[in-house]
């Protein structure tokens, strides 16, 4: 059974910091591009980072660029996102994301909410 289970969320201050985790497990983790999306109340889902299967490649979306950092372990199936410099524009519920391209295959962790305010 596949799972992406996120963690790390909750209530911050603006100025400070989160780190997310997302521990996958029914699939082969090394295989897959993972990456965090959020979408906050009223928008539209939005890519916030990607890393690529061996972690050798990151891309960020502009608003996170900076204040964000992807990485992952592939001995401990998990990716994280450590954020940095958290806005209240930074609020959103975030969801982890698995996608290999040959065959094309997509999971989704259920998201954990990020709220950011004093």
């Amino acid at each position: 059974q596949v799972q992406l289970v996120e963690s790390g969320g909750g209530l911050v201050q603006p100025g400070g910091s989160l780190r997310l985790s997302c521990a996958a497990s029914g699939f082969s983790f090394s295989s897959y591009a993972m990456s965090w999306y959020r979408q906050a109340l009223g928008k539209e889902r939005e890519l916030v980072a990607r890393i690529t299967s061996g972690g050798g490649g990151t891309d960020y979306a502009d608003s996170v660029k900076g204040r964000f950092t992807i990485s992952r372990d592939n001995a401990k199936n998990t990716v994280y996102l450590q954020m940095n410099s958290l806005k209240p524009e930074d609020t959103a519920v975030y969801y982890c994301n698995a996608l290999r391209w040959t065959p094309r295959m997509e999971y989704w962790g259920q998201g954990t909410q990020v709220t950011v305010s004093s």
